[in-house]
């Protein structure tokens, strides 16, 4: 497996096209239903083929992708050939950017001397979609870029 197994909340939301995935490979309700019973491994297999091929789909798609934590924030567009960040360190002392009293202070402070942002660009490396995902498994969500083509403008 190249990334990870869906969660079973994922699967459910993607039943449809796992089934349109079994019938792909000719396999009908009536044989998912047995290879499950018995032979539980094949089964386990075709979800992790189907995980990886969702994935792909998902992470070749990708333009954004936001990590804020509490004392900062990584802002990434994701270009064909390297991924741009925009970091963002908050030095002020009882400030959480993950709360709405401390994104709020920060939506007023953002240029004060208490704040530091910084950029910086990336080369994938052999595995474009892998580095993507490396990204998300470390707290990155989707985003459609609002912060960072915000902040890339006040940057230029």
């Amino acid at each position: 497996m190249k990334y990870r197994r869906l969660t079973k909340e994922q699967l459910e939301e993607m039943h449809q096209e796992f089934i349109n995935f079994l019938a792909t490979q000719s396999i009908t309700a009536q044989e998912w239903n047995d290879i499950k019973e018995n032979n539980p491994a094949v089964a386990e297999e075709e979800i992790d083929i189907f995980s990886d091929l969702i994935w792909e789909g998902v992470l070749s798609k990708i333009a954004y992708l936001e990590n804020i934590f509490d004392t900062g924030m990584h802002l990434f567009h994701l270009t064909e050939k390297e991924m741009k960040l925009i970091a963002v360190r908050v030095s002020q002392p009882g400030i959480d950017l993950r709360t709405k009293h401390g994104f709020g202070w920060f939506k007023q402070n953002f240029m004060g001397d208490n704040v530091e942002i910084m950029t910086a660009v990336k080369a994938y490396s052999d595995d474009k979609l892998k580095d993507r995902f490396e990204l998300i498994e470390k707290g990155a969500i989707i985003t459609k870029g609002e912060l960072f083509r915000f902040f890339d403008d006040i940057i230029e």
